[in-house]
């Protein structure tokens, strides 16, 4: 592999000039180098995500010990310190010597070489200061603390607020920062759930139950998702738990027909088809020409053909299928907010007044998602945020809607989740206090 610190600055500059999403830009490289050894992929993953993720305490740190402001600094530099200070401040088996070194390095390499006595400063007193650095005092300004104790803006941290105590808003935005293993669920259509966890070992991959479905397990030490020989097989999707359980809340039974509104790339309509053994019908609809492809990709690989896809606008009503539907699955575009720990774009890009413009859109396509469902039928809710605007509100909204009533969602999920609201139809899942994503679920049915 080239030199996996020059890599993760072309990433870390690609990202902070927003030309690419993180994941996206990230996994392209691992794709170009996915031969290359593994410690070497590792270390440059590692170093672009922990980069990402504390980036405001990153640049907190760098603005005390710097003349020159994080948001003044040549893009390159800035990228070059950022990743600097990740070494020192986060990663231990990292000497600091080799950190600001390799940095400086790469700041002559890249033509900077008179501002390579800068980088090399500020990283070799970040070094000495690591130990002392001044943090705000959380009994003073809460806010303020953990915003740069967690690398999160202090907007969001007010938006949390309001809905939770401070105890719960610690938990969840420090969930965020907590290192993720790979979740999966097992197609049951492939083959026995042991057949699927000998082939993973045996590829190398540690492997654990999931925490609430005997369907999911928690893979990693695996080095490329793509040399599983399992994941070629289509033997599992990747997917959080959260969603497996609106996939299982949907309750998809053998011959019916499933629409999925919003689907890409996949993993509730795959899910829905597993449970249908080979009968019935799944619609997979998404907007674009490029996110067809991607759940094109996910279907061939399981290759199931109880499911089609279709490129469609979910707030344009289709009147083919009017009240033709057993179920109707919408996942709504939404803030993301239960999900910033594995994409870290959506702390930095989203703004707060676009929250209100979310909740219009996934009205109109909820609103049309009311048309497909037959009588008797069902519409299954969810969004990968912790936003009651987004969820409780719009789920009320929903209830609200004449021939439509909410479905208690008790026979669906584990007898170890004890959330209060139920029996009313939803669930509100909070990372770092429930085992899986941000993630809300609300089911209504259309009455005979």
């Amino acid at each position: 592999m080239q030199n996996p610190r020059e890599l993760a600055l072309d990433v870390l500059m690609k990202i902070d000039k927003k030309e690419e999403l993180s994941h996206i830009a990230i996994g392209e490289t691992l794709e170009k180098y996915q031969f290359s050894e593994k410690k070497d992929r590792a270390f440059f993953t590692r170093l672009c995500q922990g980069t990402l993720e504390r980036r405001l305490t990153i640049d907190y740190v760098i603005d005390l010990y710097s003349k020159t402001k994080v948001r003044k600094m040549k893009p390159l530099v800035r990228s070059l310190l950022r990743m600097g200070a990740c070494q020192i401040l986060f990663m231990d088996h990292i000497p600091d010597s080799a950190a600001c070194n390799e940095c400086v390095k790469l700041a002559k390499k890249r033509g900077f070489s008179k501002l390579s006595g800068f980088v090399n400063g500020v990283l070799r007193t970040i070094s000495r200061q690591k130990q002392e650095i001044p943090f705000p005092d959380r009994n003073k300004d809460f806010e303020k603390y953990l915003s740069v104790a967690c690398s999160m803006p202090e907007w969001i941290i007010r938006h949390f607020l309001r809905s939770y105590s401070e105890a719960e808003t610690e938990t969840i935005v420090s969930s965020f920062l907590e290192p993720k293993k790979t979740t999966v669920s097992w197609m049951e259509s492939s083959g026995s759930r042991e057949e699927l966890i000998a082939s993973l070992e045996k590829d190398g991959a540690k492997v654990e139950d999931g925490k609430l479905l005997p369907e999911a397990l928690r893979i990693s030490h695996y080095d490329f998702l793509r040399r599983l020989t399992s994941f070629r097989e289509g033997r599992f999707i990747v997917q959080d738990e959260s969603s497996m359980l609106a996939g299982k809340a949907a309750d998809p039974k053998e011959g019916q027909k499933i629409l999925d509104m919003c689907s890409a790339p996949g993993g509730k309509a795959l899910y829905a088809a597993d449970k249908l053994h080979g009968t019935g019908q799944v619609l997979a609809r998404d907007l674009t020409e490029y996110k067809e492809e991607l759940l094109k990709e996910n279907i061939e690989r399981v290759g199931f053909e109880n499911i089609r896809t279709q490129i469609w606008d979910a707030r344009i009503p289709d009147e083919r299928l009017a009240e033709s539907m057993d179920v109707v699955l919408c996942d709504v575009p939404c803030s993301g907010l239960g999900i910033m720990g594995k994409k870290q774009d959506i702390k930095y890009n989203l703004e707060e007044s676009a929250l209100e413009d979310l909740v219009k859109l996934q009205r109109e396509i909820l609103k049309t998602a009311l048309t497909y469902v037959k009588p008797g039928g069902s519409l299954l809710f969810s969004t990968c945020t912790i936003n009651p605007k987004e969820n409780e509100e719009n789920f009320r909204w929903l209830a609200g809607q004449t021939g439509f009533e909410p479905e208690d969602l008790t026979p669906f999920l584990p007898e170890t989740l004890d959330i209060k609201t139920v029996k009313e139809g939803y669930i509100q899942l909070l990372p770092g206090i429930h085992p899986c994503d941000g993630f809300f679920i609300g089911k209504l049915r259309r009455t005979k």
